[in-house]
């Protein structure tokens, strides 16, 4: 910010989450389990010849990676946090690293379907016994994994907001828009679905086994691969909302028109975006025959829990 602004009326622009520094502190943890298991199931699949196994555990490399990243994230967005040169703070770095890691997950289920369907049409003998113990300790360390990685904050939002259900409605959509850290969301997504490869590997592995249905082995790796596409794709469009900073599902700006156009007053101007994790920005043009100061509408949001707040208020005649 320019030096000649003084200290104490400078706007803050620090939008991280409630539980940033709590949430990075489980990644890093999720980093180290995911980094071993990723060793242990590649050298197991290569070793008793189980495309289910090493496709899981491929996924858990690029998955340890955009776990890594994620981390990464965490850690970026406290250090720059202060960085005037981010005009909105770095709330969003954390979106756009999850944004990075569906990408990434994308690419590992197009790897799973090209090396599945090889295995599909050429299938070679698989050592199930040996196989079947590393694809059941994967399937622990991603339960363990997405257990310290639950969102448990999502549900108890200590921001000191007053969360309305007026008459326009608090819609579902737009409250988890608002205050869902995405990096971290992304970080579980990446471990349910490493935890279900696993459970489509283990019931492969024991089908092939009891059955010799070598087949059942690459065709759950092509399961997984759908399941996991399925995911990415959902992942890239919500952080992609993000990240374009597209509006909240109506919720939120329907809010400020019902609290802003009354007494003849309109609404010229509106852009509402989210900032952060639990952290909404909006600037505002009022068109008034009336106007007041800009504090005034101010204290009609107050209970919006808008943390930037730009409003521009413009006379109009007739």
């Amino acid at each position: 910010l320019p030096n000649t602004l003084h200290p104490d009326l400078v706007h803050p622009h620090v939008f991280l989450g409630a539980q940033h520094d709590r949430n990075a502190r489980k990644t890093w943890i999720v980093v180290a389990f995911s980094a071993a298991m990723m060793v242990v199931e590649i050298v197991g699949g290569i070793a008793f010849n189980s495309m289910a196994l090493l496709a899981d555990g491929v996924h858990m490399a690029t998955h340890a990676g955009t776990l890594l990243v994620a981390a990464l994230a965490y850690r970026f967005a406290r250090r720059q946090a202060d960085n005037p040169r981010f005009s909105f703070g770095t709330g969003k770095v954390g979106d756009l690293a999850a944004f990075g890691s569906a990408i990434a997950l994308a690419a590992t289920a197009i790897f799973i379907v090209v090396e599945s369907l090889e295995r599909l049409f050429d299938p070679g003998p698989i050592a199930f016994d040996q196989a079947l113990p590393v694809a059941v300790l994967g399937l622990l360390v991603n339960i363990v994994s997405a257990w310290l990685l639950r969102d448990d904050h999502s549900h108890h939002h200590g921001h000191g907001h007053e969360h309305e259900h007026d008459a326009v409605g608090h819609d579902h959509a737009d409250h988890a828009y608002h205050h869902h850290d995405f990096n971290l969301r992304a970080a579980y997504a990446h471990v349910a679905a490493d935890a279900l490869v696993s459970v489509l590997a283990i019931a492969g592995l024991l089908l092939g086994r009891q059955f010799g249905w070598l087949w059942m082995d690459p065709l759950m790796g092509l399961v997984g691969a759908a399941v996991i596409l399925k995911w990415a794709v959902g992942l890239m469009r919500s952080t992609g909302t993000v990240l374009l900073d597209m509006a909240p599902s109506g919720g939120l700006a329907a809010r400020i028109r019902q609290r802003l156009e009354c007494d003849g007053d309109v609404l010229s101007d509106l852009h509402v975006w989210r900032l952060g994790p639990g952290h909404s920005a909006a600037i505002i043009a009022i068109a008034t025959a009336d106007p007041k100061p800009p504090q005034h509408y101010r204290d009609r949001l107050a209970s919006l829990g808008l943390s930037h707040l730009t409003i521009e208020v413009n006379a109009r005649t007739g």
